[in-house]
């Protein structure tokens, strides 16, 4: 009896270790990362199996990609969304906002039609609505639950996130902790700057016989367009268009930065005040207007949409280009590619008000986007499951790259695109292709601390016309560096003013107040619209509001200057 007990505890043994080879065989040849994925930041979930062991219950997640004009995939189920669902047991339904990013955000909170993760702009309104949210505790409190999570958690840590955020979104709740934190660089040499400016095509300067880096001054600006204007100059017998840019006004009002320094700007007195009641936001707007009154400004820039904007760009009708590079690139490859020597190029470096010339430019480099899962979220394991996967080393890769082994090999520890993948990425000028295979759709912007060059290899997908029209940016416009501001925003401080929830209504409408003031008939229309905005926010509190600014920013460093990043 004693010798079957023991023979069969040899047989169990036996089945066991072939069970545990079979396995190890198994991850060792999984698709997602073929055993290369860096040592560091390992997703807290392997396989599609809890901790113990068990197999993980799948999950269909909803989540909100809160940035107009973004898309998906044309196909249910990509490389990489498999890659996902096999890792966690999750697939990820999509939902992409058409429209505002604030409207969006706001109504869903509203009218309740919440997904079981949002994830949108770290900044301006959008975040507003989701700090909103947490104070009157719509959000998870994920104050108990991070420490599970280690790589979602080291991307809140107070080292990694700008002093005035943090203090404005994440250690705002007594304690508690509702936010995640996506994108912000892990290291100086993962920082993204992108190069927003003026852009004009190469061949359109040289037909008006104009060195696009001899304009410096806005008087410059102006006379570059009214010279553009004054050739005449046609494609497919339409009228090209002297100044333009791309969805609802982004972002021809950039040139902003040449009347004054930041939303706030000392009044020669020493205190802050607003922009918007200075004499320069004055001198910005009627400078505007002059533009579209003269017809140097597309007038159709600030309600056109995004398809509208490319399909101008794509027909060889806009001269000048404000945006950031890339997106700039992107829209006009197709152009180029049928019309060679037609390429953007910058125009400046243009002066910066209150910026000595040879100061290095000051850029807010933050993470692009926080990340909330809210109360009515189906499951709230699951979506911390994915998130912290996704914020690994291994998911990052993966989402940005590809699945290891198929689309891209890793080559002395960095991640190395496969020509097949690369020659068909670049000759897809839709971005399609890429997007199939679960590239560009939104995960992205899920992964954690942007580690693109310390750990991942930078854009391995960029061909180097590309790469070399960046570089050469880089050196027009940012002949003396960059400076990366970490000061704080008073915008962020004066929200805290007992005053703000009056005013807000009327602060929120600056923007269209603009709009409408640079299609005034008339300078003194203008500035009536102007100043009619300007009466409302005094009567709701503004000059208390400013003084209570004032006080709390005493002794700290105050951001004054800054381009847009």
């Amino acid at each position: 009896m004693r010798n079957k007990r023991v023979q069969k505890a040899s047989l169990l043994l036996i089945v066991a270790m072939l069970v545990g080879l079979l396995a190890a065989c198994s991850n060792s040849n999984n698709g997602g990362n073929g055993g290369n994925t860096p040592a560091t930041d390992k997703p807290s979930a392997t396989e599609g199996n809890t901790d113990d062991g068990s197999q993980m219950e799948e999950v269909t997640l909803k989540v909100l990609h809160n940035w107009n004009g973004s898309t998906g995939a044309d196909v249910d189920m990509t490389p990489v969304s498999k890659i996902i669902k096999e890792k966690t047991g999750i697939t990820v339904e999509w939902e992409y906002t058409k429209g505002s990013e604030v409207e969006k955000v706001n109504q869903i909170f509203a009218t309740q039609d919440l997904p079981d993760i949002y994830t949108g702009p770290a900044w301006g309104g959008e975040l507003d609505a989701i700090i909103k949210a947490a104070k009157e505790d719509q959000l998870v409190d994920l104050t108990d639950k991070l420490g599970q999570y280690p790589n979602l958690a080291k991307a809140v840590a107070k080292e990694n996130v700008p002093p005035a955020l943090y203090e404005k979104a994440f250690d705002a709740y007594g304690g508690k902790q509702f936010l995640m934190y996506q994108n912000h660089p892990a290291t100086p040499e993962d920082a993204n700057d992108w190069l927003y400016g003026f852009y004009v095509r190469k061949d359109i300067a040289e037909k008006v016989g104009v060195d696009p880096q001899s304009v410096k001054t806005k008087d410059d600006l102006y006379n570059f367009l009214a010279k553009i204007k004054d050739a005449k100059l046609e494609e497919n017998g339409l009228p090209v268009i002297p100044l333009g840019g791309f969805h609802n006004g982004w972002a021809v009002g950039i040139g902003n930065t040449m009347f004054y320094g930041s939303d706030y700007i000392d009044d020669g007195s020493g205190k802050l005040v607003n922009s918007f009641f200075t004499k320069q936001y004055e001198d910005y707007t009627l400078y505007y207007r002059k533009l579209i009154a003269e017809g140097l400004l597309d007038p159709e820039a600030f309600t056109q949409t995004d398809p509208i904007a490319n399909e101008k760009i794509k027909q060889g009708r806009i001269a000048v280009l404000a945006a950031h590079y890339p997106a700039i690139l992107d829209a006009s490859k197709d152009y180029v590619k049928s019309h060679p020597g037609s390429d953007y190029i910058p125009v400046g470096p243009l002066e910066r008000a209150g910026a000595a010339p040879d100061r290095p430019v000051d850029l807010g480099i933050q993470g692009n986007n926080v990340t909330v899962i809210p109360k009515k979220s189906k499951n709230v394991d699951a979506a911390l499951r994915l998130l912290d996967y996704l914020a690994s080393d291994e998911g990052f890769l993966l989402v940005r790259y590809g699945v290891q082994g198929v689309h891209w090999d890793m080559e002395g520890g960095k991640p190395v695109a496969k020509q097949e993948w690369f020659d068909k990425f670049s000759a897809d000028t839709t971005g399609k292709m890429k997007k199939n295979e679960g590239i560009s759709i939104g995960f992205e912007s899920l992964s954690g601390q942007d580690r693109i060059n310390s750990v991942g290899g930078g854009d391995i997908w960029a061909d180097q016309t590309r790469l070399d029209a960046m570089a050469k940016a880089r050196e027009i416009l940012r002949p003396n560096g960059v400076s990366v501001v970490s000061a704080f925003n008073p915008g962020d401080v004066i929200m805290k003013a007992p005053q703000w929830e009056g005013m807000k209504p009327a602060m929120d409408k600056r923007g269209d107040v603009w709009k409408q003031a640079v299609f005034a008939k008339s300078d003194e229309a203008a500035l009536k619209i102007i100043n009619d905005l300007r009466g409302q926010l005094n009567k709701t509190g503004y000059e208390e509001a400013i003084a209570y600014m004032n006080e709390n920013l005493q002794g700290k460093e105050v951001v004054t200057l800054q381009m847009p990043n």
